[in-house]
């Protein structure tokens, strides 16, 4: 197999700390995501709604997922509904989980054929008071597609308007931002992969390179390796380019004398790494190049220290950004007594770091993030501090996944090289 598949525990235990949250005689649904349309007859690659994933490890479309803890009739308790296969859809696309398949992936017991879903719905939903129901509410949300989940929204109030409804996504929220060690399992297998294309592309590297023929050689390694591909559209950025946050073009030549900027990393098994490496193209850091290089991995080196649990992210970033503003004063950005004397509506931070210092990560690369909560133990953090000096044509930013724990955080990329003396060894 190209990718292990996650024990059908995993699912089992996520599903049953759920049902520890829902309010009495509640039925709970939530659907898979939709297959989207790219051009004529083509369609863009199916993702699954990471939370319907989370509940059930089916990374298939056409699917729901309906769970009454009170149903009276014990095989009502959770029900999986997958598509139904036939030989025109198996000559077409390939195999479809059947029910045995979809049973043992998941871990639950009571599968049924999807266009069996309204009958079985109306009747237990009939029995139930309440309803939770499933909407994207990742702070960062903007899209206005609508989704299965939506339609269903609407379409339920509609058939039953007298219903208590409840969300969902909240108490999902609160239970996925705490990793179990399943699924750390799998977030270090994407970062061991994440490591051999950092490594494959420090032997490659070399004036004269395209920024895309990089990311080939990540894709390679990723692929290979057993990986989907990309956690995200990866980011090979150039000599000035790695000032655009979020460049994603990736068709410049590198320079010698420049660096350049590589914020790429891998899948797994629905699992993400998320690193950024910054590196000299030549293999060699000019003096001011390592001085700004050692400046942010210092303050990458402080964040560790202080990402610990009882800690909330705002105070977090907060203090990270003072760090920060001493490194730039160190760096002849600006001085100290124009720090002082700054608009705090206009801090001088800003001009050269302009990003969150960290985020959660899991099934997203950016991860779900209650508001208001505190960091604590089992939550998955990347800290990823840059300088960005536009008017140099230069910007670093380096980045590590870590495992908060009670006693030190893990740092789950700590074997990725990352000191600029082990960064020049392995070019040469």
């Amino acid at each position: 197999m190209r990718t292990q598949s996650p024990s059908s525990e995993l699912f089992t235990e996520n599903r049953r700390n759920l049902v520890g949250l829902l309010a009495e005689n509640a039925i709970a649904v939530i659907h898979s995501n939709d297959v989207y349309s790219s051009n004529a007859d083509a369609t863009l690659p199916f993702k699954q709604n990471n939370d319907f994933f989370y509940l059930t490890g089916i990374a298939q479309e056409e699917s729901i997922l309906l769970i009454y803890p009170d149903a009276k009739v014990e095989k009502n308790r959770e029900i999986l509904f997958i598509r139904q296969t036939n030989e025109k859809i198996a000559i077409w696309e390939g195999h479809k989980l059947t029910q045995e398949q979809a049973r043992q992936r998941s871990g639950i017991q009571h599968i049924e054929w999807v266009d069996q879903f309204d009958h079985l719905f109306h009747q237990l939903a009939l029995q139930a008071d309440s309803i939770y129901l499933s909407t994207n509410e990742h702070p960062r949300c903007s899209t206005f597609t609508e989704t299965r989940n939506s339609r269903f929204i609407a379409d339920c109030q509609r058939k039953f308007p007298l219903h208590r409804y409840s969300r969902l996504t909240p108490l999902l929220h609160k239970l996925r931002i705490l990793k179990s060690d399943g699924e750390i399992a799998f977030t270090r297998k994407a970062c061991d992969i994440t490591e051999a294309g950092f490594r494959r592309v420090l032997r490659f590297v070399k004036p004269g390179i395209g920024e895309w023929e990089v990311e080939a050689e990540f894709i390679h390694e990723f692929v290979k390796s057993g990986s989907r591909g990309f956690a995200y559209t990866p980011i090979i950025a150039g000599g000035a380019n790695a000032c655009i946050l979020h460049y994603i073009d990736n068709d410049q030549v590198l320079k010698d004398g420049e660096l350049v900027l590589l914020d790429v990393a891998c899948e797994y098994g629905g699992w993400n790494a998320d690193m950024t490496r910054t590196i000299p193209v030549n293999g060699k850091f000019t003096p001011r190049q390592r001085q700004v290089y050692e400046a942010v991995l210092r303050i990458m080196k402080f964040s560790n220290t202080i990402l610990r649990p009882s800690i909330r992210l705002p105070d977090y970033q907060k203090q990270v950004i003072t760090e920060i503003e001493k490194e730039l004063i160190g760096l002849g950005l600006f001085t100290a007594e124009e720090a002082h004397a700054q608009d705090e509506t206009k801090p001088l931070v800003s001009r050269y770091f302009m990003h969150g210092v960290s985020h959660h990560l899991g099934l997203d690369v950016h991860d779900v993030s209650p508001p208001f909560e505190t960091v604590a133990p089992g939550m998955l953090f990347t800290i990823e501090p840059g300088i960005y000096i536009r008017e140099e044509n230069l910007g670093i930013r380096l980045e590590n996944d870590y495992l908060i724990g009670k006693d030190g955080n893990i740092d789950l990329m700590a074997s990725i090289p990352i000191e600029p003396d082990d960064i020049e060894r392995l070019m040469k």
